[in-house]
């Protein structure tokens, strides 16, 4: 009795249940958002949340039900639940999207219903509701789903308010973050009218670290957004400030936006202002902020390449600049001009009336020291490069004496010698011609104690050794008088970028600077140095040179791998002879490498051998092979990378030289225990035969081979492989028909009464889909017509289904990349 009375129990919960669910049915989508918005059960609240969109769209096609449904999420808006909020505004995007596709049912919905609740949701009590907001109204904006009257009046004033010195920290530093991030999306207009006034006091907010370590990190952005003139006047003193802030999170957001700075500022604000800042980030106090400035050291390099200057002239062949008209820009770049040549031509000749017109512009005129009669012009360079450096000396002399006395800590010794390196080179920048007269003790390191070994680059250190004019050591006694011109025109090359800097730059490789800075400095390091001889110029190589040798043998696998990828932009960059003389051995290191630096030049292969002289490149053809030994031999990717840059490598080399040496490569990936590697593979041989179809008696000996190794080898996968070669030649084209029909096509019709089913479907699909598709083979002329009929008939009658049915009709949808495959076992 007591079952039967629980059974009873239960059946009438169920009915219950379905008693319920069936009102809920019976009502309207209006019915039932109108029951759960007012319910006291948070999670049915939640629902309703959830599930407007869903009602939308039901009423979409009635206006005024929609316009209902929109009044009631102004209604759950209210809502005191927090969870409640949040997920009504994690829906406000959707909803917005919707109201846009249905515009003219509903206009102005967004403005009038949605956006209200989002600008007055960024200043919600509840941390969520406010992350939400913010999340959502980004995402709004980037959609373009705020008209432009509806941001500047409704959203931008909130957020400026929302800022103002009353609001809480929180609120502010988020607040902030949310205008930084809108600036690039509003535009340089609304942000110089409502935003730069408040972003320029929230970087002097002396109370609230968190705003103004949110300022530093976006300034860049704001630079970018507002242009160079706004940038000079109003926000680089806020920025020089902020690089000086005495929380070190602050100066560290700073380092990493240095970059976009620089981008948004004069040539000469850069030179004069921005350099002698940088250094000092580069000898913070702070290990971490150091770190942030090395990283950044190669992009705020790069910045200093003249704007106005070709790009394209460091692409050049060494032969093609000979013959560039070029001069020396303000800032010391080379740039390459079309006209001005007259002009050139008439200072020139004044100077000499001997010089044959056409070796103005040879190499010996064009990169050795001017001529006495326009020393007007250096002395106006000189003018501008000295106008800021006395104070950046002087500031520079004081840091040092205020560190002197901890000089025994490790990192102050480091700080102290950026500082010193800096001094020096800055003495050398402002003032060259008066450095060499200078006597050496007047200039002498404030710590002589300490041998430049200890803290340069062995570049630098060369160069010191060279040029007396920094040497410490006094003891030398070889005068200044007799520096070599050789060795002062190098030197006085590199104009480009302050000294400065790219002593900073060099140093990098120091090891030293693992210990003190950052332990993969020198992959930073390598990571920027084609950014940065892209800016010095091919001209100015001799001052990278050494510092790419060194990376290049780094004990880091990572930094030869960084070095790995990126050797081919540093080849279009040095041009033709450079390459050969420098990189030339330093990729051949690499090929020997382990795999991971060797992926490195493998994926480039055919970037960097096309930049070589004919006779250079066909040296690699020798090397190829080795591509097929991995350390490990599971790392199929390789193989299949080898494969895919051999099919580009085939325009590099005659027919003679493929058959000869990538050929035996191809055939050798083609049998690869890994599927992809083989079909990567058979593309290889397809281009192959195209390349070798030029010269019959080539063509004639691989196509046999193919046949041979292929189509009478004794694994099915081969003779598969065959029958998609034979397709993809076709396809591709990469052979005449005639070619075709009297060598590939009777091997390929004897698969017919192969034993395994998957090649004689693919078969079937090459003759149906391929062949039968050209009215070469059903021309009733052709003499391999007839027994292409025989053999697709047979195959109609095949045992196996998928081989009949592939011969017997003609797949519209399936061709080679979606059938091929699928017929087709991996090993992995």
């Amino acid at each position: 009795m007591a079952d039967l009375s629980l059974l009873q129990d239960s059946q009438e919960d169920t009915d219950g249940l379905l008693d319920f669910v069936s009102q809920d049915e019976m009502l309207t989508p209006l019915g039932r958002l109108d029951k759960y918005i007012s319910s006291e059960n948070v999670f049915n609240r939640q629902m309703v949340a959830r599930s407007l969109l869903d009602t939308l769209r039901a009423v979409s096609e009635d206006e005024r039900e929609c316009v209902s449904v929109l009044e009631r999420i102004d209604r759950l808006a209210d809502d005191s639940e927090p969870t409640v909020r949040a997920e009504l505004m994690e829906q406000i995007p959707h909803i917005a999207i919707f109201c846009q596709e249905n515009r003219p049912s509903i206009p102005l919905a967004f403005s009038k219903y949605l956006l209200p609740i989002v600008v007055r949701y960024l200043a919600d009590q509840n941390n969520l509701v406010r992350k939400t907001s913010q999340a959502a109204l980004l995402v709004l904006l980037e959609q373009e789903l705020i008209e432009r009257g509806d941001v500047e009046k409704l959203v931008c004033p909130v957020l400026v308010e929302l800022t103002a010195p009353d609001s809480s920290d929180e609120v502010k530093t988020e607040a902030m973050a949310i205008i930084c991030k809108m600036a690039p999306m509003v535009g340089k207009d609304v942000t110089e009218r409502l935003f730069l006034p408040r972003f320029c006091e929230m970087c002097c907010d002396c109370r609230m670290f968190h705003v103004r370590k949110v300022c530093a990190a976006n300034f860049g952005d704001i630079c970018s957004v507002v242009g160079g003139e706004a940038t000079e006047e109003l926000l680089l003193p806020r920025f020089l400030q902020l690089c000086s802030d005495n929380v070190w999170g602050v100066r560290k957001a700073c380092a990493e936006c240095f970059m976009t700075v620089s981008s948004a500022s004069s040539p000469e604000v850069r030179r004069t202002k921005l350099s002698s800042l940088f250094i000092s980030l580069i000898s913070d106090p702070s290990r971490w902020v150091r770190q942030a400035a090395f990283q950044s050291l190669g992009q705020f390099i790069s910045t200093f390449a003249s704007p106005s200057s070709n790009a394209g002239q460091y692409f050049r062949d060494e032969a093609e600049w000979s013959g560039a008209q070029t001069h020396s820009s303000a800032d010391g770049s080379c740039e390459a001009e079309e006209g001005g040549g007259e002009q050139t031509a008439e200072v020139l000749s004044a100077a000499s009336q001997e010089i044959p017109e056409q070796e103005l512009f040879n190499s010996f005129h064009f990169w050795r020291t001017p001529i006495p009669e326009i020393d007007l012009e250096l002395e106006l360079q000189e003018d501008r490069r000295s106008a800021a450096p006395p104070l950046a000396r002087k500031q520079l002399q004081e840091l040092i004496e205020n560190l002197e006395p901890h000089i025994d800590d490790p990192d102050v010794k480091a700080q102290v010698d950026v500082l010193t390196a800096a001094l020096r080179a800055t003495a050398l920048d402002s003032g060259l011609e008066d450095a060499f007269l200078e006597p050496r003790a007047a200039r002498s390191n404030p710590f002589s104690s300490q041998q430049p070994s200890e803290h340069l680059s062995a570049h630098t250190r060369r160069r010191d050794s060279s040029l007396h004019v920094t040497r410490d050591d006094d003891d030398s006694d070889v005068s200044d008088s007799n520096l070599s011109a050789e060795e002062e025109r190098k030197y006085k090359q590199q104009d480009v970028v302050p000294q400065a800097l790219l002593e900073q730059y060099l140093s990098m490789t120091d090891p030293s600077r693992a210990q003190t800075v950052d332990m993969e400095i020198a992959r930073h390091c390598a990571f920027s140095l084609p950014g940065v001889a892209l800016t010095l110029g091919r001209q100015n190589w001799h001052c990278l040179r050494d510092t790419y040798e060194t990376l290049a043998s780094d004990m880091q696998w990572k930094v030869r791998r960084t070095l790995a990828f990126s050797i081919h932009e540093l080849a279009l960059i040095l041009g033709d002879q450079l390459t050969a003389a420098h990189l030339v051995p330093i990729f051949n290191s690499f090929l020997k490498d382990l795999d991971e630096v060797r992926i490195g030049v493998l994926k480039h292969l055919y970037d960097f051998l096309k930049l070589l002289h004919q006779d250079t490149r066909r040296k690699y053809l020798y090397q190829l092979q080795e591509f097929l030994v991995t350390d490990n031999s599971r790392n199929w990717r390789f193989r299949s990378e080898l494969a895919e840059q051999l099919v580009l490598l085939l325009e590099l080399y005659s027919a003679q030289d493929v058959h000869d040496y990538l050929r035996p490569l191809a055939l050798c990936l083609c049998t690869d225990r890994v599927s992809s590697v083989r079909w990567t593979s058979y593309r290889l041989v397809s281009e192959i035969i195209r390349k070798l179809s030029s010269c019959s008696s080539l063509l004639v000996s691989f196509l046999g081979e193919l046949v041979e190794k292929f189509c009478h080898s004794s694994k099915w996968s081969s003779r598969q492989a065959f029958a998609f070669v034979c397709q993809l030649s076709i396809e591709e084209e990469c052979l005449s028909l005639d070619q075709f029909s009297e060598h590939l096509l009777p091997p390929l019709l004897q698969l017919a009464s192969d034993p395994v089913p998957n090649v004689r479907v693919l078969l079937a699909k090459t003759l149906r889909q391929t062949l039968l598709e050209r009215e070469y083979f059903l021309n009733s002329s052709n003499c391999q017509q007839a027994a292409l009929e025989h053999t697709l008939v047979a195959l109609q009658t095949d045992v196996d289904k998928d081989v009949k049915y592939f011969a017997s009709v003609h797949p519209g949808s399936t061709r080679l990349n979606e059938d091929a495959m699928s017929t087709t076992s991996s090993t992995y």
